[in-house]
């Protein structure tokens, strides 16, 4: 038995989770947005300090991304 107050209603309507479409329209949106920053660093063909380190990072990320996604 708690003791303490109660969680007010409102924190526990419908209206404050994020469906399945918006989480999918979300995950879009950011796959697009780690497709155009790995392209721009590919393409550039940096030789900056960390640029190889950046695209790996980048294609592991999108990697993860797709595959949520795909699960969705």
């Amino acid at each position: 038995m708690s003791h303490g107050r109660d969680i007010a209603a409102a924190d526990w309507t419908d209206d404050d989770l994020l469906t399945r479409d918006e989480a999918g329209g979300r995950l879009k949106d950011e796959i697009a947005e780690v497709r155009e920053r790995l392209t721009m660093l590919e393409s550039g063909g940096s030789d900056a300090p960390g640029a190889a380190d950046s695209v790996l990072l980048l294609t592991r990320r999108l990697s993860a991304l797709e595959k949520l996604y795909g699960s969705l």
